[in-house]
């Protein structure tokens, strides 16, 4: 059984009891995290996204590290210009603990459930609103302020 996961802009392929390191996650160390399947392959293969939503990857923060430094170096030939930089990016470590389908209802739907629909008073209070008028347009009350124009007057 493994999942295709989507962190930092990047997919990962993970197995339960598996470690990476992925962009930089704002969870602190010994948390757990949750990361969103795009495929999930058991016994079938689990595409459609709303059967995904069933699926969940959990993962456990290890660690946040920095990843090697990389040297960036600009030169332009003739012109006396090198300019040298260099970059490290903020990763974390993470171990997946587990991989589970059809394990609770997305949150979503649960919000909906709880929320009201089609009150009295809502209904009667939308409708008390006027609508906004829309404002003048500027265009013709320039034309109505301009001066017309004589004919056979070229300027000249």
């Amino acid at each position: 059984m493994y999942a295709i996961v989507k962190t930092g802009g990047k997919q990962y392929r993970v197995e339960p009891g598996q470690r990476l390191l992925v962009e930089r996650l704002p969870a602190a160390e010994g948390a757990d995290v949750t990361l969103e399947p795009i495929m999930y392959r058991s016994e079938e293969v689990v595409l459609d996204p709303q059967a995904l939503t069933q699926v969940q990857v959990t993962a456990k923060v290890l660690a946040h590290v920095r990843g090697e430094k990389l040297r960036v170096f600009k030169f332009k030939p003739k012109r006396g210009y090198k300019r040298r930089t260099g970059h490290r990016q903020e990763l974390t470590q993470i171990e997946v603990t587990g991989i589970a389908a059809g394990a609770k209802a997305p949150k979503a739907k649960a919000a909906s459930a709880k929320a009201p629909t089609g009150t009295a008073a809502s209904a009667a209070a939308a409708p008390a609103q006027a609508p906004a008028k829309a404002p003048k347009a500027k265009a013709a009350a320039k034309a109505s302020k301009d001066k017309p124009v004589e004919e056979g007057s070229d300027g000249s």
